[in-house]
């Protein structure tokens, strides 16, 4: 019988983290983490809550609410994976909005609130079998993973997939817009002060701009089933 595992997905936004990761839980039955998902889910509560806008954001305000905030991942059979819920109340369809993404990273920046949700991301996997992906879960959440992947792609190859993923949504965006919004959460994962997105010594790198999600999929179950 095969050891269970923990799988450490980082990467920059759009980069197909997220849909590897369900994936590969799926296939291996193992728990899947979205960690993109909770900060997403507290800067839809800053939003609420009037804590952050385009150009204000109460850092202290938030943090004074912290401990208001719970977050809870159930799984939805009908989708095959787990939601978030924010206080009891599922947020999976609006924290997706580009208004939040628009936030985030300035929400993630926080050390207190990434303090929060480290802690929480580490008792989710403490028992490992667990697939995880995020911007630190290689370094910070799981330094000691079995398996360590970074994945990347072009800026405007992750635009053009993300457009046409809040599209077949339904929701109204640009092109332009979204590869603005790309651009700068690239640049404030990467040099924010607590935590700055950045690949483990250890980790491997997964180019993927010019591959299929089924593509990508093969080449990681290879790498999973030569660590297993």
């Amino acid at each position: 019988m095969n050891k269970k595992i923990t799988i450490a997905i980082d990467g920059f936004s759009s980069t197909g983290k997220s849909t590897i990761a369900k994936k590969l839980a799926r296939h291996l039955n193992y728990i899947y983490v979205d960690t993109g998902a909770m900060y997403r889910a507290v800067a839809l509560y800053a939003l609420e809550n009037g804590l952050i806008t385009a150009t204000d954001f109460d850092h202290e305000g938030l943090v004074s609410h912290l401990p208001d905030i719970t977050l809870k991942f159930i799984y939805n059979p009908a989708l095959a994976h787990s939601e978030v819920y924010l206080n009891g109340i599922n947020v999976e369809g609006k924290i997706r909005s580009m208004e939040v993404s628009n936030v985030v990273s300035r929400v993630a920046a926080v050390p207190e609130v990434r303090e929060k949700l480290v802690e929480q991301q580490r008792f989710m996997g403490r028992d490992k079998g667990v697939v995880m992906d995020g911007r630190d879960i290689g370094t910070v959440v799981f330094p000691d993973a079995e398996l360590k992947l970074f994945m990347n792609a072009g800026a405007k190859a992750r635009a053009e997939r993300r457009t046409a993923e809040l599209k077949a949504e339904g929701r109204e965006v640009t092109y332009e817009d979204v590869l603005r919004n790309i651009e700068e959460r690239d640049y404030i994962d990467a040099n924010r002060k607590d935590s700055p997105l950045q690949k483990a010594p250890d980790a491997i790198d997964i180019e993927n701009t010019d591959l299929t999600i089924e593509g990508l999929f093969d080449k990681i179950l290879k790498l999973v089933d030569d660590v297993m």
